[in-house]
C-alpha cells in the first residue's frame, strides 16, 4: 500500500476537522432535538410561505407545530403530485419561493409504474451531503485505516432524462459524486461513465475492471445485492478480467455503448504485474474474491428489512469485513444515521428534516396517532412523515420503522419495510419483512440454499400464497410447510386465518434459474429510474401480479425445469 501524497494528507486534515465539527453538531442537535426541530420547521414554513403550496395551505398564519398540523394534511406522493408536476414543467413557484432554483429532479420508484420526481434545491443538497459527511467521518474514525485509500462508490447518472426546460432528471447519487470535493473524487476508483452502461452484466464488469486492480478500502452501495453482484461478476469473469488488466483493455460481456467503452478504455493502461498477482491469487484461493485482492476496512450499504437476505452471501465474498449500514436514506431525504457497525438502527437526523411519526396501523387523519420525534416510544412501530427542503410538507414516505432507543431527544430508529409491501387478502397484513425472515428460517431449518424467490397472493377458495422459487428442491413440501409455520409464528393474524381456513396453506412453484432475474429487469425497465434506487420485491400484494410465473406462460423449451403445483380451487385474477 503506497503512502498518500503529503498534500493529500494536509488537505485531509483540514477536511476531517470540518467533518468532525459536523459530527459534533449532529450529536449536539440530537441532545436538543425538540428545539432543533422547532427552529427547522419555522425556517421551512417561512421559506415556502410565498409558494403556491404555502399560500394554498395558509403558511402565513402558521405560528407553531400545532398550527402546522392543523393547516397541512399528511399525504403521500400522489397528494403532492399536482404541485410536483407543475415544478417539472418549469413552474418552481408551485413548491418554492420566487428565485429558488431547482438543480435537478431525483427520480425514484413510485407505487405505480410511474417514477416519482423529487425537486433538489441547493438547500436540500447541502443537508443531504451533510448527512453523508456525518456518516462518513464516523465510519472512518471507527476504521481509520480507510483514510486516503481508494473508494468504490456505485452511482447512477443524474441526467437519465431532462425536463422540457432542460433540468436533469436522474439519481441524486450522481449529483453528489459530480459535486464532491476534489480530494474525495481523486480516490474514487469507478469513473462516472460506467453509469451510462445499461446492460447490468456489462456495467458490473466495467466497474470491477477499474476496481479490482486498486486496493479498495471501502465500498459504498445502496443495496447489498449490488455488492454481491459486483463481487460475483469479477469471480465469474476472472479470466477475462485478468486479461484486460494485463493488456490495459476493457472487453465487458453483454452490451455496452461503443462511445462509452472507448471513453473508459482511454483511462486504462497495461498492468502485467498486477495481472500476474491476480492470477496467482485465483490459483491459490480457487476463486477471485474481494476478500483476497482488497484490504477492505468496511462495507457500507443497507442491512435492514428485507435486504438483510443478501448479507448471507457476504462472508463468501468479503470474509469478516465489518458492515456499516448507510441509514434509512430515501431519495426524498435522510431519516437516520447509524453510528456503529452491524446494526441497521440509526440516530434520527433532526437537523436536516422535520419529522413526525404515525402509529403503524393507524390512519394519518387520526390526530392522536401522530407524534413528534420526541414523543415516540421505544419498541413501537411507526410510519415516517417528512417535511424537507425539497418542498415536501408532511410527506408520508410509507416506510415503517421501529424505535430502538434514544440519543438525547432524538430517537434511534430501524427500518423494517415499505408500507406498500404488505399483502392482506383476509386481514392477515403480511409484511415483506415477515416473508423474508420466514423464508430464511425455513431454509436454515431444512438445510437448503436460500435461492431467489417471490411470494405472491392467489385468490381462491380459500385464498393462499404461492412461493415462487428458482431451481429445484427435493424438499419442496418440507420447505413450504416450515415456512408456513414460521409465517404463523411471526404474524398472529396469519396464524389465526390459517387456523380458521380463511387462508389456505403455502404452495410452491419452481421456476428456471435466472427466470426471476429477467422478471426483475423487466419491471425495472418499465419505469426507467436509476438502477441503484430499484428494490427487488419479495412479496407481491396484488393477486394476479405473478401471472407471468404460471406454467403456461413459461417458454415451452423450459417446461422440464418448471413444476407447477396448482390448487384445483384457485380462481385466476
Amino acid at each position: 500500500m503506497r503512502p498518500a501524497p503529503w498534500l493529500d494528507t494536509l488537505r485531509l486534515a483540514v477536511a476531517t476537522r470540518h467533518a468532525r465539527s459536523q459530527y459534533v453538531r449532529f450529536l449536539t442537535s440530537a441532545r436538543h432535538g425538540t428545539a432543533v426541530q422547532d427552529r427547522l420547521l419555522k425556517r421551512l414554513v417561512e421559506s415556502a410561505a410565498t409558494s403556491d403550496f404555502g399560500r394554498d395551505h395558509g403558511f402565513d398564519r402558521i405560528r407553531n407545530y400545532e398550527g402546522f398540523a392543523e393547516q397541512v394534511p399528511i399525504r403521500t406522493y400522489e397528494g403532492l403530485q399536482p404541485y410536483v408536476e407543475r415544478a417539472v414543467r418549469g413552474d418552481a413557484g408551485a413548491l418554492f419561493a420566487p428565485g429558488r432554483r431547482i438543480l435537478m429532479f431525483a427520480m425514484t420508484s413510485g407505487s405505480t409504474n410511474r417514477p416519482k420526481f423529487v425537486p433538489i434545491t441547493r438547500e436540500f443538497l447541502r443537508e443531504y451531503r451533510r448527512g453523508w459527511n456525518v456518516f462518513g467521518v464516523k465510519a472512518l474514525l471507527d476504521h481509520p485505516e480507510g483514510f486516503l485509500r481508494p473508494i468504490l462508490q456505485v452511482v447512477s447518472p443524474m441526467d437519465e432524462q431532462r425536463t422540457e426546460n432542460g433540468v436533469p432528471c436522474g439519481s441524486i447519487s450522481g449529483l453528489l459524486a459530480a459535486t464532491a470535493k476534489p480530494l474525495v473524487r481523486k480516490y474514487y476508483v469507478n469513473p462516472a461513465a460506467t453509469g451510462a452502461i445499461d446492460d447490468p452484466e456489462a456495467r458490473y464488469y466495467a466497474i470491477m475492471r477499474f476496481a479490482v486492480p486498486r486496493d479498495v478500502a471501502w465500498m459504498v452501495t445502496a443495496s447489498p445485492a449490488t455488492a454481491v453482484k459486483l463481487a460475483r461478476s469479477a469471480a465469474t469473469h476472472a479470466e477475462r478480467l485478468i486479461r484486460d488488466v494485463h493488456d490495459g483493455t476493457l472487453s465487458p460481456p453483454g452490451d455496452a455503448p461503443t462511445a462509452v467503452i472507448n471513453e473508459l478504455r482511454s483511462r486504462l493502461s497495461p498492468e502485467p504485474e498486477t495481472a500476474r498477482n491476480l492470477t496467482a491469487l485465483a490459483q491459490q484461493c480457487g476463486e477471485l474474491l474481494p476478500n483476497d485482492y482488497w484490504n477492505l476496512s468496511f462495507l457500507a450499504n443497507w442491512t435492514g428489512g428485507t435486504l438483510a437476505l443478501h448479507l448471507r452471501d457476504f462472508p463468501h465474498y468479503f470474509g469478516g469485513t465489518p458492515v456499516r449500514d448507510i441509514g434509512l436514506l430515501a431519495t426524498e431525504g435522510r431519516v437516520c444515521i447509524p453510528l456503529e457497525d452491524g446494526t441497521a438502527a440509526g440516530v434520527l437526523d433532526v437537523a436536516g428534516t422535520f419529522f413526525e411519526f404515525v402509529d403503524a396501523e393507524a390512519d394519518s387523519t387520526d390526530r392522536s396517532a401522530v407524534h413528534r420525534a420526541n414523543e415516540v416510544s421505544v419498541g413501537r412501530e411507526y410510519r415516517v412523515i417528512m417535511t424537507t427542503h425539497a418542498g415536501f410538507f408532511r410527506y408520508d414516505i410509507e416506510d415503517r420503522v421501529i424505535v430502538r432507543g434514544f440519543l438525547g431527544e432524538a430517537p434511534i430508529v430501524e427500518f423494517l419495510h415499505r408500507g406498500a409491501h404488505v399483502s392482506s387478502m383476509s386481514g392477515e397484513k403480511l409484511t415483506e419483512w415477515q416473508v423474508t425472515t420466514a423464508y430464511r428460517l425455513a431454509c436454515d431449518a431444512c438445510e437448503v440454499p436460500a435461492l431467489e424467490f417471490v411470494l405472491a397472493p392467489v385468490w381462491g377458495d380459500p385464498p393462499f400464497y404461492r412461493l415462487h422459487v428458482e431451481g429445484s428442491s427435493s424438499l419442496a413440501s418440507s420447505l413450504t410447510r416450515t415456512m408456513d409455520s414460521e409465517l404463523a409464528r411471526l404474524n398472529m393474524e396469519y396464524a389465526s386465518r390459517r387456523a380458521s381456513e380463511r387462508l389456505g396453506p403455502l404452495v410452491m412453484n419452481r421456476l428456471p434459474r435466472k427466470f426471476l432475474a429477467a422478471w426483475i429487469m423487466d419491471r425495472q425497465s418499465r419505469w426507467g429510474a436509476a438502477n441503484e434506487q430499484f428494490k427487488h420485491q419479495y412479496l407481491l400484494n396484488v393477486p394476479g401480479e405473478a401471472r407471468d410465473f404460471r406454467l403456461e406462460q413459461v417458454n415451452s423449451s423450459r417446461r422440464d425445469l418448471v413444476l407447477q403445483v396448482a390448487s384445483p380451487r384457485e380462481n385466476p385474477v
